[in-house]
């Protein structure tokens, strides 16, 4: 007899669902933020909410997400991990900074990180044997920091050939400001490119679920102000550099010469877009950070369609 099964996205990720289909059973992955809930409901249990994941999934009212295979599911954790050390690279570099800060050891002579930024810490003292311990086990920690970091791209770089969507990764660095690790992150968050493309809005789906969405406040209504940008952990990190580069000036990516003329085309129709739409927002007076919020939400779109062909 076979069963159906269902349960939300979560820490448990897809081994319930894989065990489950093997079995012989239907089992769908419920995207959590898209489960209705009624207005002041607040009590959460795992009773309840496997009672009104059994009524909702009867009903069809939930919304399954795509679940990868073992292959761009491990490609995803690959890219995660790179994302991770990033951020660990970053926080002990101001960490290290900020101690430096402390005792009035500041870098006036060029920019932090260089060759000659490394040699300039090489050759910072202290007179107190615990400030020396301090600072060498931060700098030891930069560097650390780095070389996982390098390690990761450098795996990256290498699986990536043998990747089943390397040719979408190829063609969306036919856009300007995607390199190839911004290109291998994005397709690998975003996974099924045809799981977006079943409604009219599709696209304007697409940004909003990778990249930065202005959150509103509960009641939703129409001039109801809004709130902070609301971004999702992994995808969105390069989007504000991304926007940045790809859309203050025309130009070509790295590999746009190389893809076939369909590709060559979307990706020129949407640098002039970015461009245009990034110079008539700073023309308007609005701010920096929202012209910037805005073409970043715009880019995967116009990624999407990139790959698509």
């Amino acid at each position: 007899m076979s069963l159906e099964f269902c349960y939300e996205a979560g820490g448990c990720g897809y081994g319930i669902y894989r065990q489950l289909t093997k079995l012989g059973h239907a089992c769908a992955v419920v995207a959590t933020s898209l489960i209705p809930r009624k207005p002041g409901e607040r009590i959460k249990t795992d009773r309840r909410d496997s009672q009104k994941l059994a009524i909702l999934h009867r009903s069809g009212d939930l919304t399954p997400v795509w679940v990868p295979d073992e292959a761009h599911e491990a490609m995803r954790d690959l890219t995660r991990a790179r994302i991770d050390a990033s951020m660990q690279l970053m926080r002990a570099r101001q960490q290290c900074l900020a101690f430096l800060l402390r005792y009035g050891r500041t870098y006036e002579t060029g920019k932090h990180w260089t060759q000659r930024h490394r040699s300039w810490l090489a050759g910072q003292t202290f007179d107190q044997a615990a400030h020396q311990i301090v600072f060498q086990d931060y700098v030891e920690a930069v560097w650390s920091a780095q070389d996982r970091r390098d390690q990761l791209i450098a795996r990256i770089a290498a699986m990536s050939a043998a990747w089943s969507m390397g040719p979408i990764v190829e063609a969306l660095r036919s856009l300007r400001g995607l390199d190839f690790i911004s290109a291998v992150t994005l397709t690998a968050a975003i996974g099924d490119l045809g799981s977006f493309r079943r409604r009219a809005s599709s696209w304007r789906i697409w940004g909003s679920y990778l990249l930065s969405s202005p959150a509103v406040n509960g009641f939703g209504a129409v001039g109801s102000p809004r709130l902070a940008i609301a971004k999702p952990a992994h995808a969105d990190r390069g989007g504000v550099e991304l926007s940045l580069s790809g859309a203050s000036r025309e130009g070509e990516g790295r590999n746009y010469r190389r893809q076939p003329k369909p590709i060559r085309e979307i990706a020129w129709k949407a640098q002039l877009r970015l461009c245009r739409r990034f110079r008539a927002l700073s023309a308007s007076g609005k701010r920096p950070t929202v012209v910037v919020a805005a073409i970043a939400r715009e880019l995967p779109a116009l990624c999407g369609l990139s790959a698509r062909r």
